[in-house]
C-alpha cells in the first residue's frame, strides 16, 4: 500500500523572490490544494555563494511543503497522503513565480 505522493517541482527563470512573497505562496498553495497548514510557515534566509537563499518549511495535516529559493531559482517539494490537483498546482505555481521553465515529477511513496 502507498502511503502518498510527492511532487517535485523546479523553476527556472523566477522573478521577486522574497519573504513576504514565500509566505503567501504557501498559505495561498495551501488553500488551492484544500489542505489545512499545521502551525505556521517557517521562512528562513541562510547559506554562502550560490547556495544562499530562502528555505520554507509548512507541516500541513496531510505532510508537507519544503522549498528552497535562490535569486531566480525554486526547488518545491509537496508530499501529501490526500490527493491534490498537480496540474493546478504546476499551474499556480509557474505563475506565481513568473517562472520560464518548469521542470516537476510526481513519485509515489
Amino acid at each position: 500500500m502507498k502511503y502518498g505522493y510527492e511532487t517535485i517541482i523546479d523553476l527556472k527563470g523566477c522573478s521577486g523572490i522574497n519573504r513576504k512573497m514565500l509566505k503567501e505562496y504557501v498559505i495561498s498553495l495551501v488553500k488551492l490544494i484544500d489542505m489545512k497548514r499545521y502551525g505556521k510557515c517557517n521562512v528562513v534566509y541562510f547559506g554562502k555563494g550560490r547556495f544562499r537563499g530562502y528555505s520554507v518549511m509548512q507541516f500541513i495535516t496531510t505532510s508537507s511543503i519544503v522549498g528552497h529559493f535562490t535569486n531566480k531559482e525554486a526547488y518545491i517539494n509537496i508530499f501529501s497522503c490526500k490527493k491534490y490537483s498537480v496540474d493546478d498546482v504546476l499551474e499556480f505555481t509557474k505563475n506565481w513565480f513568473n517562472s520560464n521553465k518548469v521542470i516537476y515529477k510526481t513519485i509515489w511513496r
